[in-house]
Parts: structure tokens; sequence; C-alpha cells
């Protein structure tokens, strides 16, 4: 017997616009029935768990115990911009001359996550 991943559950303020915010980042829908004022809410991704927001009275105050990881379909440096345009923040910068490394952003509750190389990115260096 093993158990299925079903989710990754992210607390938060304001569940529908988080997960707008993690709509646009994905490429993935909102739940059909999520609106605006919904204390949770989730976003379903092509594979894998499903993001699941969820509101929580209390301010996020450390960093995250676990996190996100991306791997872009456009260069990771290309997508650090995008993302920043959607509302991230930029927090970490763990590139390295020789194009290995990760930046480090954190999405509008300040919760972080990590932008990799693309498979492209990943190409260039070997």
């Amino acid at each position: 017997m093993v158990s299925v991943l079903q989710n990754v559950a992210i607390d938060c303020a304001d569940a529908y616009e988080l997960a707008r915010f993690w709509s646009s980042v994905t490429g993935r829908p909102l739940d059909p029935d999520a609106g605006p004022g919904d204390r949770e809410t989730q976003v379903v991704l092509a594979e894998g768990p499903a993001l699941y927001f969820n509101q929580v009275p209390e301010a996020k105050t450390v960093k995250n115990r676990i996190h996100l990881c991306l791997r872009p379909e456009t260069s990771r440096d290309q997508e650090v911009d995008r993302l920043l345009g959607l509302g991230a923040t930029f927090v970490g910068d763990h590139r390295n001359p020789d194009g290995s490394g990760w930046a480090v952003l954190a999405d509008p509750e300040g919760n972080e996550f990590c932008v990799l190389r693309s498979e492209s990115d990943r190409a260039e260096t070997t």
C-alpha cells in the first residue's frame, strides 16, 4: 500500500487572488467554480497534484520549509522576467557564471519558489 499525493496546500490571505497568480505562472486554469472571496480554491495542473490555496488568518512570518521549483519552457532568465511582471518579487540569486544554478522568487504573499534552468539552458552547458 502507498499514498498518492493529492495536492500541495498553500496557506494564504486571499485564496482566489493567489490562485489567479499561480494560474498565470503555470498556464493552468483555476477551479471553474472559483470566485473572488472564496476561502479555498485550486489550480489544476496538467500532471501531478493540484495547487490548493487555503485562506488562513495568520500572515506568513518565516522562510518556507517546503517550496515549489519551476522548470520553464523558455530560458530561466526569460521566465524570471515574466514572473516578475506577473507580480513576483526577487528574493535571491543563485545563478552561476557557467549558467548553472537557480533564482529564488516570492509570490505576491511572500511564498518562496525557485526558477531552475530550462531544458534548453541545460543543453547549452553540456
